[in-house]
């Protein structure tokens, strides 16, 4: 038996590939201590962001050991949120409702405006 014949029995097949809902499911309610899921409020607020400003885009940031996946909304003068969305596909379906482009941050990296945004709270 090959590894792969043997993580397939254990985490489950979909078309003869590991099925990455079956993997997701099968690794139990783990929710690292130092995060939260994504919540309705989360998906509101980026809404919002994005009713409210202009030239707005999504960066998707992949799950890590200590958040769940999040998507970064940056508006044209570089004034950004990140919020939980749960998934990738969450973040891209929300992208298309909002019509606004959703990149992976991971491939694409952050926009310079978002690295020169001072918030009017901000010092200096």
């Amino acid at each position: 038996m090959g590894l792969q014949d043997y993580l397939g029995r254990f985490f489950g097949r979909a078309g003869g590939l590991l099925s990455q809902r079956a993997i997701r499911v099968r690794r139990g309610g783990y929710q690292s201590m130092l995060d939260r899921e994504a919540t309705p409020d989360d998906l509101a607020q980026l809404r919002d962001f994005v009713a409210t400003r202009t030239g707005v885009e999504f960066y998707v940031e992949p799950e890590t050991a200590a958040t769940d996946t999040t998507a970064v909304a940056v508006a044209s003068d570089g004034e950004w949120i990140r919020r939980r969305v749960g998934s990738p596909a969450v973040a891209r379906k929300l992208a298309a409702e909002l019509s606004i482009p959703a990149y992976d941050a991971a491939i694409v990296g952050y926009p310079d405006a978002m690295r020169r945004y001072r918030r009017p709270d901000s010092s200096g």
